[in-house]
C-alpha cells in the first residue's frame, strides 16, 4: 500500500478513526528536505503497509492539522495510534532509520 494524500478534511477519519496506527508526514512542496524524504516514506508504505498506513498532508493546502498538533518544522513525521501522537521526528532521516522508528513506534 503507498500512502495517501490526506486533506484537512479526511484528517479526522483517515488518522484519528484509524482501526491501525498511521504515520503521518506533514510536508511542503517548496522544503528540500521534504522532497528527499518522500521517496522513502513511499518505499516504506509499501513494505510495512501491512502494518502502518502511511498518509502525507501538504500544509499549505491543508493548515488545519498541522496547526492543532503543533506543526513548526518540516518534514515533521508524527506516529498516532487510537487518535493520539505516541512518537514525533522533525526532519529528514535515512530509510533504515525511518523504518526502524516506525517498527519501534507500532
Amino acid at each position: 500500500m503507498s500512502s495517501v494524500a490526506v486533506s484537512d478534511d479526511q484528517f479526522e477519519a483517515e488518522v484519528l478513526q484509524s482501526d491501525m496506527p498511521v504515520m503521518v508526514d506533514f510536508w511542503a512542496e517548496w522544503c528540500g528536505p521534504c522532497k528527499a524524504l518522500s521517496p522513502l516514506v513511499d518505499e516504506v508504505a509499501n513494505e510495512m503497509g501491512d502494518k502502518v498506513k502511511i498518509v502525507k498532508v501538504n500544509i499549505d493546502e491543508n493548515p488545519e492539522a498541522p496547526t492543532k498538533y503543533g506543526v513548526r518544522g518540516i518534514p515533521t513525521l508524527m506516529i498516532f495510534k487510537g487518535g493520539q501522537v505516541v512518537d514525533t521526528r522533525v526532519g529528514g532521516m535515512p530509510k533504515s532509520q525511518l523504518t526502524e522508528w516506525i517498527e519501534g513506534a507500532v
